[in-house]
């Protein structure tokens, strides 16, 4: 890709927690960020990140990007490390793949705060947000990167090493199917 250049297409935000992980994606364009779903974490099988495989796949998405959650001061945590390992294993599943779509970390400081005040606003209790922040702060991370693509008029964010010292099946033709179709749209959030 030429200097000046970014991805043109569907683009998925990802906002990586220890319990559940947000996703969003774009318009073709890439002009608006929506809601996906929200995904459990499952980092012993991963099964997480098979199902979010599985949306890179059926969305056609071009780029992904993961929030990195730095602290204010701009140092990083234990919860950076997780986004930066979550995002290493992705990026590794899409070389398996035989897919050449980039992973890119994206800093998220405050997008939960954010995706919060938001939900407040919209008149959601905080039990109702529960449901849905992780899809919000996904939402708000994908915006924050396309905006920035479109003003600067080039790629964001930095880029993802391949973490190829695991390796994994492709996602199976199993129950993450229906997984998928029900956690689409926000519709519900994986059990």
């Amino acid at each position: 890709m030429a200097s000046g250049e970014y991805p043109r297409g569907v683009k998925i935000g990802v906002d990586v927690g220890m319990v559940r992980v947000g996703v969003a994606a774009s318009d073709r364009d890439g002009l608006i960020a929506t809601p996906v779903c929200t995904l459990n974490r499952d980092s012993r099988k991963n099964r997480d990140l098979r199902l979010l495989l599985r949306n890179i796949v059926e969305l056609a998405a071009v780029e992904v990007f993961v929030g990195l959650p730095r602290n204010l001061s701009g140092t990083e945590s234990a919860s950076t490390a997780m986004a930066r390992s979550y995002a290493a294993t992705l990026a590794g599943m899409i070389s398996e793949a035989h897919m050449d779509v980039p992973v890119r970390l994206i800093d998220e400081r405050l997008s939960s705060v954010s995706a919060h005040r938001s939900l407040r606003q919209a008149g959601l209790n905080s039990r109702q947000h529960r449901k849905v922040v992780d899809q919000v702060a996904a939402v708000e991370i994908l915006q924050h990167a396309i905006d920035m693509q479109r003003n600067l008029e080039r790629d964001v964010g930095e880029p993802v090493v391949q973490d190829r010292r695991r390796s994994l099946d492709p996602p199976s033709a199993s129950s993450e199917e229906s997984d998928i179709s029900q956690t689409y749209s926000g519709r519900k959030e994986e059990q």
